[in-house]
């Protein structure tokens, strides 16, 4: 019987965090530790860090996935230890776990088998609390909103026009949409509202996207949160909450630094979700691994068509960050998955529709190749039920496309098992590559929001309501026509159907709704029927997870 990930995590012998560091030159003074293994790297010694030259930076991105994910953190931690082996000195950031998905249908985000960040159930569970602080911060906001009304709206908000929701860090889809302020007029005023997701927050994406604490706190002053009756923008700083907010995040605000099962050096830090938000962990964390290590692997969630786009259209664009190659994770399951071959019959050997499902894998190449810029490689993330003939089809396939498919076993055999990938990551990195962006930033929020639709979903054209076109006309206007977009949209398809597998074209893009975040500095796109708020499966993963007697974490996956 194989050993499960919590298994593996929990046999593990890790170091000292303070021995982690000390190979990365952090000194112990610059490290506030939680426990022995992991730690926040202070913020002033970053700091003192930027004017050191940067590495090379490798992007992880992926295919569009099957529902049960496809490994981009597991192969983000298989390349980073293939580094190390192979006598590089690399680092890994990642995005920290959300609840709701921990809780729900994916499970936890550590990696998986030898290829993990540890320790795996800290890492999915509490952690350093930078979540709960992204919690509070947003909630603090929504209550001085409802506070400000109550005491007498010296503002002058409209009640109607509060655009302000509250978050929490689990899946509950009754708290989709709600009416607040009930019971009598102690309460407040009664209104519609809603929580969504932690990971979706403006706050979350501010906190990612955020240089330092002064420009941490400059954008949470500028968060658009309500319009008045001529509509006139009400702005966190007007409610004067953006320096308690700055404060309750202030010490999340420093990345946390863990170590894989191999002890190769990670900062996991943020979290926003690449189906709702721009799916990149924080600019802090990448740019301070890139200037303590030669290599950085970093992940983008979900597919090119999310992940990546949004790194480089929103992350890229304001941070300077410029990757020197690109990894595209593909697995023999997805390719069959995307051939039309249902979810139960995926371990079953078949060719023909792995063959058809190359059309996936070809247009996030053509993304990443020729829509960003990037130079990159397919890594196949091989499983044990994958047979030798669709091993050697998918690489077959990816030639016929024009770029090399390696086979990792590193979810079984660890960082042995992705020295071939790594050599290869390192030859690319050394080749000239020249980032380019989907759309410029002078076009309007329609034309970039087109772009997107056309370059790299392959849809004819998009569409929306009148509504959400004199929003998107109102934004234009108010001068937020600068900004990149962020698409909130399915994960599975180029299409905002789900059911519409493989790399279909000539399909129309809707946009259902557009959220302004002012302080994150990026217009949002919602399309289909994507949630803010996810719901639980049938069978949540909680139902799973346990603590023995001893305190002992079972059941995390």
């Amino acid at each position: 019987m194989s050993l499960s990930n919590i298994d593996i995590a929990q046999a593990a012998v890790l170091q000292p965090i303070t021995s982690i560091a000390g190979r990365l030159g952090i000194p112990d003074d610059a490290l506030e530790q939680y426990g022995r293994h992991k730690a926040k790297v202070a913020l002033p010694f970053l700091a003192s860090l930027r004017d050191r030259p940067q590495g090379k930076l490798v992007l992880m991105t992926a295919v569009s996935p099957t529902p049960a994910g496809e490994g981009k953190t597991t192969t983000t931690v298989g390349l980073g230890d293939a580094l190390t082996r192979i006598g590089e000195r690399a680092m890994i950031c990642l995005r920290e776990p959300a609840l709701g998905p921990v809780f729900g249908m994916k499970g936890g985000a550590a990696g998986g088998g030898y290829a993990q960040v540890v320790p795996m159930e800290d890492i999915n569970l509490h952690f350093t609390g930078d979540f709960a602080a992204i919690q509070i911060a947003t909630n603090l906001l929504a209550a001085l909103i409802d506070n400000h009304i109550q005491q007498g709206n010296e503002l002058g908000i409209d009640v109607r026009r509060i655009t302000w929701r509250r978050v929490l860090d689990v899946s509950d889809r009754a708290l989709r949409d709600i009416v607040q302020g009930l019971g009598g007029v102690s309460n407040g005023y009664p209104r519609e509202s809603g929580f969504d997701i932690v990971v979706a927050s403006e706050v979350m994406a501010i906190f990612c996207l955020a240089t330092s604490l002064a420009d941490l706190k400059e954008r949470l002053g500028r968060i658009v949160v309500a319009h008045t009756r001529d509509r006139m923008p009400i702005r966190a700083r007007d409610l004067h909450a953006h320096g308690a907010m700055a404060a309750i995040l202030r010490d999340a605000l420093a990345p946390n630094l863990v170590q894989t099962l191999e002890h190769t050096p990670a900062f996991v830090h943020g979290g926003p979700f690449a189906n709702i938000a721009h799916g990149c962990n924080s600019v802090i964390a990448t740019d301070s691994a890139l200037r303590l290590a030669d290599y950085v692997v970093t992940e983008a969630g979900f597919g090119a068509d999310l992940g990546a786009e949004k790194f480089v259209d929103i992350l890229c664009r304001s941070s300077g960050l410029r990757p020197s190659a690109a990894v595209i994770v593909a697995t023999v399951r997805a390719m069959k998955y995307h051939g039309g071959v249902d979810v139960a019959d995926l371990p079953v050997e078949d060719v023909p529709a792995l063959d058809r499902g190359l059309a996936n894998l070809g247009r996030h190449i053509h993304t990443v190749r020729e829509v960003f810029g990037i130079p990159c490689v397919v890594a196949i993330n091989q499983r044990a039920e994958d047979s030798p003939a669709e091993i050697d089809a998918l690489i077959a396939g990816a030639a016929r496309l024009g770029v090399t498919a390696i086979p990792a076993r590193h979810y079984a055999e660890g960082s042995a098992g992705a020295e071939d990938l790594a050599r290869e990551v390192v030859r690319l990195c050394a080749e000239p590559s020249d980032l380019r962006f989907t759309y410029p930033d002078d076009a309007t929020l329609w034309q970039k929001m087109k772009a997107i639709a056309t370059q790299v979903y392959g849809a004819a054209d998009i569409t929306a309501s009148t509504a959400v076109r004199t929003q998107l006309k109102r934004l234009q206007d108010e001068g937020y026509g600068r900004l990149p977009v962020c698409v909130a949209k399915t994960q599975y398809s180029f299409s905002t159907d789900p059911r519409l597998r493989g790399a279909p074209h000539g399909h129309m893009v809707d946009i259902r709704e557009v959220r302004l975040a002012a302080g994150a500095e990026f217009v949002v796109m919602v399309c289909g029927d994507i949630m803010t708020m996810p719901g639980l499966p049938a069978r949540p993963a909680a139902e799973s997870i346990d603590v023995t007697d001893d305190g002992r974490i079972v059941g995390l996956f």
